[in-house]
């Protein structure tokens, strides 16, 4: 209890530089953690961005390519898929059931998704969840359109607003299809996922926009003269929102079986009629994080280095203040302190300043999720799992925690030393 009080009092009395020093290991904690955070909740969320989905489908070209195009919303597909091969092949046998996408217009810099009701009926994300509504309901009619909640919400759009499509992806169009403007009908539930940041209209709207042979108001028309006749007639309004465009960006396929998945993938990459590729989204998410293993790898010996060199500076503060106590030690040994007693002093000052450095470290790391979370939400669609630290997260807190130690040995074998040479001398 005497060598911790010392120990705490000596700690106190040189306050800046252990403050320099503990604030040097927060901070390197900070990033450590951070960084590990952020590499397990950005694979997490790539991982769940789709589930329950056995292939996709589209124009030949690579792998992820396509992964990308089709899910994540990122790059372009360099063809498309003929609304012929995509009928036929979704009546193959053991199709379960398929989802056509149509990619290329934007609103405000975000995505426009043509599909199908499908879509939110089978399409899964996460542990394969459902997609939900916040407001409203899925589109039925060719005019409506169904928001992701992230373009709901920085965009402050409600049920009943107006919303105009543009051609071409990214922030900016300079072709707007005004003379069609779509209704919000629908705004779904989070799913951190880029649903959030996509806005979902019919199929055959996105024909329509681009220069169909009927307008909205007139689809409206036909459609009640449709109903005067029969109200029922529910397959009639599924084909209306669908239509018979010219062809489609991709199409997402479920299977009774997985041996119809690898029979009708191989199938499909051997199609004469046009050039296609279905690829397996769970294969091609590994493939994704295995070419993508190299960045984690340089993040994290990133941030061992700036431990190494935080836990470098405290070694040098160390030393260059034991040359400054030699005073000090000789005072403790006049007055009965043993050898043993000074290296186990200077030992656990080194091992407080590491666990204080440790505690401020995990302090900032919190805080600094909290106020980044939503950010990286909206704009890396990474969904942050702000809880207690894991295991891995612990033992590497743990390592910083030996290493600390192991370095503060050092000074502290010295200190015992002095303390032999000079026995009870006091030098100036």
């Amino acid at each position: 209890m005497i060598l911790t009080k010392l120990a705490y009092k000596s700690l106190l009395n040189r306050r800046a530089s252990v403050l320099l020093t503990l604030f040097t290991i927060a901070i390197s904690v900070m990033l450590l953690l951070s960084i590990e955070r952020i590499r397990v909740d950005a694979k997490t969320s790539f991982s769940n961005t789709i589930s329950g989905t056995d292939l996709i489908v589209g124009a030949r070209t690579g792998d992820i390519q396509l992964l990308l195009s089709s899910v994540f919303r990122i790059g372009y597909a360099n063809n498309g898929v003929s609304w012929q091969s995509y009928q036929y092949i979704a009546a193959q046998r053991g199709v379960k059931w398929s989802i056509p996408i149509s990619l290329g217009d934007s609103h405000k810099g975000q995505a426009v998704l043509g599909t199908s009701r499908d879509y939110f009926t089978h399409y899964r994300f996460g542990k394969k969840q459902t997609l939900s509504f916040q407001q409203g309901h899925a589109f039925e009619h060719l005019n409506q359109v169904v928001l992701g909640s992230d373009v709901a919400r920085r965009l402050g759009y409600t049920l009943g607003d107006n919303v105009v499509i543009s051609h071409g992806m990214g922030n900016t169009s300079f072709h707007h299809h005004k003379d069609n403007p779509f209704t919000v009908i629908g705004i779904l539930n989070a799913t951190g996922t880029p649903v959030d940041k996509t806005l979902h209209i019919p199929l055959a709207a996105i024909d329509l926009i681009h220069g169909g042979s009927h307008s909205a108001n007139n689809e409206h028309d036909e459609r009640d003269e449709r109903d005067e006749h029969d109200e029922h007639d529910e397959h009639d309004e599924h084909n209306n929102l669908i239509g018979e465009p010219s062809q489609i960006t991709a199409f997402l396929m479920g299977f009774d079986s997985p041996l119809y998945t690898l029979q009708i993938r191989r199938n499909i990459n051997q199609y004469k009629k046009e050039p296609l590729l279905a690829i397996m989204p769970t294969v091609t998410l590994k493939e994704l994080w295995q070419m993508l293993a190299i960045v984690e790898k340089v993040l994290l010996l990133f941030s061992g280095v700036v431990i190494l060199v935080s836990l470098l500076g405290m070694l040098t503060t160390l030393l260059a203040n034991l040359n400054q106590r030699r005073r000090e030690l000789a005072i403790l040994r006049s007055v009965g302190a043993r050898p043993w007693q000074l290296f186990t002093l200077i030992s656990m000052e080194s091992l407080f300043t590491t666990l204080l450095g440790c505690l401020v470290g995990c302090g900032l790391y919190y805080g600094v999720m909290l106020i980044s979370s939503s950010y990286l939400q909206s704009h890396a669609g990474i969904s942050v799992n702000i809880a207690m630290l894991s295991y891995y997260e612990l033992t590497l807190i743990g390592v910083i925690m030996a290493a600390g130690f192991i370095i503060g040995l050092i000074p502290a074998t010295r200190a015992y030393f002095y303390s032999l040479s000079d026995g009870m001398s006091i030098k100036t």
